[in-house]
């Protein structure tokens, strides 16, 4: 149902949200996630031109979230890369059907509207804290870096 694309960009931002809200090298995303560099480069550029993650170089630079995971929800990741088309008008351009959908086609679009409503309230903060015994999706710093001042 959703593209290559958007499943790296998924485990590239995860990754982020992780190790936020500190930055990460493009070859330290792509060890944990098992997305191929060249792809990756790819995805996080589609993500800087739409504001979802940033990029800077030199020393102490890197990737990182532009947003707190707390914020940035899985939507918007999403759209991103590569958005959620609806179903607005008849898809086979049947003049007679216009904005008035058909019974397959509302139910695929109604789909659509629930898988994007669910994005819409899932940020990347409960994708990552969300308890599970199954294996990460991806693998992770033993310890998550603490966001309190000591």
């Amino acid at each position: 149902m959703f593209s290559q694309t958007v499943e790296y960009a998924l485990r590239a931002v995860c990754h982020l949200a992780y190790t936020a809200p500190g930055s990460s090298t493009t070859e330290e995303i792509a060890n944990s996630t098992k997305v191929p560099i060249a792809y990756l480069s790819k995805v996080l550029q589609g993500l800087v031109r739409a504001g979802v993650v940033k990029s800077q170089r030199g020393v102490g630079g890197g990737i990182s979230l532009v947003k707190s995971p707390e914020e940035l929800t899985i939507l918007e990741v999403v759209n991103a890369v590569d958005p959620i088309v609806r179903i607005s008008s008849c898809p086979l351009g049947l003049k007679a059907h216009g904005n008035n959908l058909c019974p397959l086609h509302r139910r695929l679009d109604n789909a659509m509207a629930s898988v994007e409503e669910a994005f819409r309230d899932t940020t990347l903060a409960e994708v990552i804290a969300e308890p599970t015994t199954s294996i990460p999706l991806c693998e992770f710093p033993s310890a998550r870096p603490s966001n309190k001042k000591q």
